[in-house]
């Protein structure tokens, strides 16, 4: 399974899609980017004068990156009969260091802890352009193909 499918079987579009690719991806662990749009609908309302992007969104990039693309990975020979894998956020525990600004690019890190009964957890670590932690924890979900 190619990188650019798995982002298409991914339960996401636009303005709620928060991956841009895939750099690599094994059966340990994901490492795939995305760039914020200055443009995004939240930094209307998140800081006033002060745009930053809210903690919530960049739980939301580190799941679909380092969650959901690996769990699709690690399901791909099911997959082949499905295009549609329900996904559930199970859990999550998250530490936050630096702020993401608008047309910030990140890369996520996710390797996996455990993967069983189709839940899957990973530990994650998102980075700036710089190479600067932003922010680390653990991600938990389940898949279920349907």
């Amino acid at each position: 399974m190619n990188k650019q499918h798995i982002i298409s079987l991914l339960p996401y579009q636009k303005p709620f899609l928060f991956v841009d690719g895939i750099e690599a991806i094994s059966e340990q662990g994901v490492t795939g980017y995305y760039t914020f749009k200055k443009e995004e609908s939240f930094y209307e309302g998140h800081f006033k004068n002060n745009p930053i992007t809210p903690g919530v969104i960049l739980t939301e990039c580190m799941a679909q990156i380092g969650l959901v693309c690996l769990g699709i990975y690690l399901l791909k020979d099911e997959l082949k009969e499905t295009t549609n894998p329900q996904i559930a956020l199970t859990s999550h525990q998250m530490d936050f260091y630096l702020p993401v600004l608008p047309e910030e690019k990140v890369t996520v890190i996710s390797e996996k802890q455990v993967f069983r009964f189709n839940k899957l957890k990973c530990k994650v670590k998102m980075l700036n352009a710089k190479g600067e932690l932003v922010a680390r924890g653990l991600i938990s979900g389940m898949i279920v193909i349907k």
